[in-house]
């Protein structure tokens, strides 16, 4: 049975957390959180925040064991960007893409 997780629009670019994603993927989920809680950026406390509410999830709504769960699938998509404009010289304005993203987490007990 796979229980879900998912933080949208997190203000953080999807391609500086996709990384993290991959570093994390299919690892145990107290061995991912050790990572995560070792990695000196602020992207992996966020995302090691989603990981405990995935397997809350688990543990609340279905009574699973949170040492036997695994991150079977873990995404980071992108999510619409604020656009702002900054004044430059000469009456000119320069565009300000704020990116943002939808991270999502899959958890599920291993077998065996």
């Amino acid at each position: 049975m796979e229980i879900k997780a998912t933080a949208k629009d997190t203000g953080l670019s999807a391609t500086k957390v996709r990384p993290l994603a991959d570093m994390v993927r299919g690892k145990k989920v107290d061995e991912a959180l050790s990572l995560l809680q070792y990695t000196r950026t602020p992207k992996a406390k966020l995302l090691a925040k989603i990981v405990k509410s995935a397997v809350a999830n688990a543990e609340n709504n279905f009574q699973l064991d949170p040492a036997d769960l695994k991150i079977v699938k873990i995404y980071v998509d992108v999510a619409t960007s604020l656009r702002r404009f900054k004044a430059r010289s000469r009456g000119r304005a320069s565009p300000i893409h704020k990116h943002s993203s939808h991270i999502t987490v899959i958890v599920a007990e291993q077998e065996g």
